[in-house]
């Protein structure tokens, strides 16, 4: 989640994305994964008028699907994947097929990333606008299948 962010950053300082939206529900730990990145990228210098949060995502192809419905209603024009290589590969026909055939990809540069983590001084953040009392993580709440069709996106419709 860091290095996204980070890169998220360096991203916003070199004028490529004027906005950004961080998405992820609270999937694995009681923090909505979102909200967790959007403290942490405005604690770096991302203004707040520039963050967004998608929540209710907890796969990688529904974090596409619904950040990509989010920002077509708040009317941004260009729109781009911004992940590790690993992920944007998996996504790219994903993206392609399902989604929309004009997002661009952005993935992380790994060299880039070190260069800026190395001089970069981790933020304390306050986490418990981000916390979720009651909780289960995905994999107590889904057996296999159901997150293996989630990864595949084929989970989107029962939750629209």
């Amino acid at each position: 989640m860091k290095g996204r962010v980070y890169w998220a950053k360096y991203l916003f300082d070199k004028g490529i994305t004027r906005n950004i939206i961080f998405s992820g529900s609270a999937v694995h730990t009681n923090y909505i994964e979102s909200k967790i990145m959007a403290l942490y990228a405005e604690a770096i210098g991302i203004p707040a008028a520039n963050i967004f949060t998608e929540e209710k995502a907890e796969h990688s192809t529904e974090n596409v699907y619904f950040s990509y419905q989010m920002a077509l209603q708040m009317g941004f024009s260009k729109i781009a994947l911004a992940s590790d290589p690993f992920q944007s590969k998996l996504l790219r026909r994903y993206v392609s097929k399902k989604v929309c055939c004009e997002m661009s990809l952005i993935p992380i540069v790994f060299d880039i990333l070190r260069e800026i983590e190395d001089h970069m001084t981790d933020p304390c953040i306050d986490v418990s606008s981000a916390f979720v009392g009651e909780f289960k993580s995905l994999r107590e709440r889904e057996h296999f299948h159901k997150r293996f069709r989630g990864t595949r996106g084929k989970n989107i419709r029962e939750m629209m």
